[in-house]
């Protein structure tokens, strides 16, 4: 009992380590990943050293952005050497250049591992539950030929992404869709493997 209290702790501090991005830390961010971990979401689909790179690239630009991490809820494996973490989450962000940001509210979906000792995120991914537009400086005209190529669980935050040079590639799991049953079912198939 001890060990998944340790365990837990570890894991919600590698959850909390989300920070790092919003900071600009950018090797604290590269070790909350295993070296062959992964993730996918709405700008990035690739490695997380990769993601690393690309969030510097998307912290010179004229977006910010914020995240806002709850507890995760933890499934173990009977080993106790895999996890899967679904946490609440909010990303606020704002493109400074064209006045126009949003919250978008969503669920990190993440496979971790402990690998010699220690925690680290092996695949994460997201679930989109419901977001809206926010305007820092006062109402800004959106162009709602782009934004209704979208779901509207994210549509606001993919907005924001593709005016400020970070467009989205394909389509999202966002709340009782498809996609998320499916990759529910991968997770729970990773995890008892």
């Amino acid at each position: 009992m001890e060990n998944q209290i340790q365990d837990r702790q570890q894991l919600n501090d590698l959850i909390n380590g989300w920070m790092h991005r919003d900071l600009g830390e950018w090797d604290q961010l590269r070790d909350v990943f295993h070296p062959d971990g992964t993730i996918e979401i709405t700008w990035f689909e690739g490695l997380g050293s990769d993601f690393v790179n690309g969030s510097m690239r998307m912290g010179a630009s004229d977006l910010r952005t914020k995240h806002l991490i709850a507890t995760p809820a933890i499934t173990f494996n009977a080993s106790g050497t895999k996890a899967i973490l679904e946490t609440n989450a909010m990303i606020v962000a704002e493109n400074v250049k064209i006045n126009v940001g949003c919250e978008s509210h969503n669920r990190f979906y993440d496979m971790a591992e402990k690998r010699d000792g220690v925690w680290k995120l092996f695949h994460r991914q997201s679930i989109y539950d419901m977001g809206t537009f926010t305007f820092p400086l006062g109402l800004v005209e959106i162009d709602q030929s782009i934004v209704t190529t979208y779901p509207r669980e994210y549509a606001a935050l993919a907005y924001v992404l593709e005016k400020s040079g970070f467009p989205m590639q394909r389509v999202f799991a966002t709340r009782g869709s498809e996609l998320e049953k499916n990759m529910k079912r991968e997770g729970k198939k990773w995890l008892s493997s």
